[in-house]
This record gives structure tokens, C-alpha cells and sequence, in this order.
């Protein structure tokens, strides 16, 4: 109970540095959650993540997963309330001034400049997502082909995941 302010904390901040993307709080929430709080472990962590990137829906829906592991039911709600209800209420004030704001001069100038800042978020997420996950030649062989397969076809995604998963089932127990 003691530690549901601080989810808060925490996850309300973290819902702010989603420009770009959930994995653009990647690096932070890795940060925060593993190495300042200690609430859960780097291997925890990626599991969770992991598995918030295959489920259906959104795949921020994970830190309701993170405040459950933290402190429960109560974490759960807390954690999931706080990363969705800021940048929900941002996100709709930004937008309605967004379109107030159609002839301003400087509108596209910000849309461009904060572009970028999405995606190099985006790819440090990637990075650091990957600095955990790929832990061997087995490991850095699937997220090879996976990566191939992705950039040069039109493979399903659902099965890359399925693929991954009996690739682990088999090699890497």
C-alpha cells in the first residue's frame, strides 16, 4: 500500500514520454522501474514488456501487469490509471488547440522538429529492449531473421511471434 503513491509517480510521468510510441518510455521505465524502485527485475521486466507486445490491443496495456507485480489489484489500477489519463487529457487538450491553431505559422515547423525527437525515442527504446533481450547467438539469430523477414516480406506477424515462441520452447529452456 505504501508504494502506490509512488507508482503513481511514476507512471504518470512515464505516460508523458510516450511521444512516438510506448517504446519511447522503454529506457526510463527500464530505469525506474528496475534499477531505481527495484520493483522488478530486468528479466521480469522484459517479460512483462514482451508480453504486452504480443497481446492484442494496445501494448502499453503492460503496466497494469508491472502495478499488479508491484502491489497488487490496487497497483494494477493505479499504474494503468496513471500512464493512460494524462497523456489522454494532454493528447485531447493538444488536439483541440492543434486545430485551432491551422494557420499559425510555426505549426508545421514544431511538426517537424518533433518528429525526429519520436523517432530517436522510438529507436532508443528499440536499443535498450534489445540490449536485454538478445542474449546469445540463438537470440540475436531470431531477432535477425525476424528483422529480415519483417523489412523484406509480407510474412504475418502473428506467426514471426508463434516462431519465436518454439524457437525458445526448444532451444533456449
Amino acid at each position: 500500500m505504501d508504494q502506490i503513491p509512488a507508482i503513481a509517480r511514476v507512471f504518470a510521468y512515464l505516460s508523458l514520454l510516450t511521444i512516438g510510441g510506448g517504446m519511447a518510455a522503454f529506457p526510463e521505465m527500464k530505469n525506474l522501474v528496475v534499477v531505481v524502485h527495484k520493483w522488478l527485475t530486468e528479466e521480469q521486466f522484459i517479460h512483462i514488456y514482451s508480453v504486452g507486445q504480443m497481446a492484442p490491443g494496445p501494448n502499453m496495456m503492460m503496466v497494469a501487469m508491472m502495478g499488479e507485480r508491484i502491489a497488487g489489484v490496487l497497483g494494477a489500477l493505479v499504474a494503468a490509471a496513471a500512464f493512460f489519463i494524462p497523456t489522454g487529457v494532454l493528447t485531447f487538450g493538444v488536439g483541440r488547440l492543434w486545430n485551432r491553431l491551422k494557420n499559425w505559422p510555426w505549426r508545421d515547423s514544431i511538426q517537424k522538429g518533433l518528429a525526429p525527437v519520436a523517432i530517436g525515442l522510438a529507436v532508443a527504446g528499440t536499443v535498450t529492449f534489445g540490449r536485454a533481450s538478445v542474449t546469445g547467438w540463438i537470440t540475436a539469430a531470431v531477432m535477425l531473421a525476424v528483422f529480415a523477414l519483417t523489412i523484406r516480406t509480407k510474412f504475418n506477424p502473428a506467426l514471426l511471434i508463434l516462431c519465436g515462441g518454439v524457437v525458445g520452447l526448444i532451444a533456449l529452456r
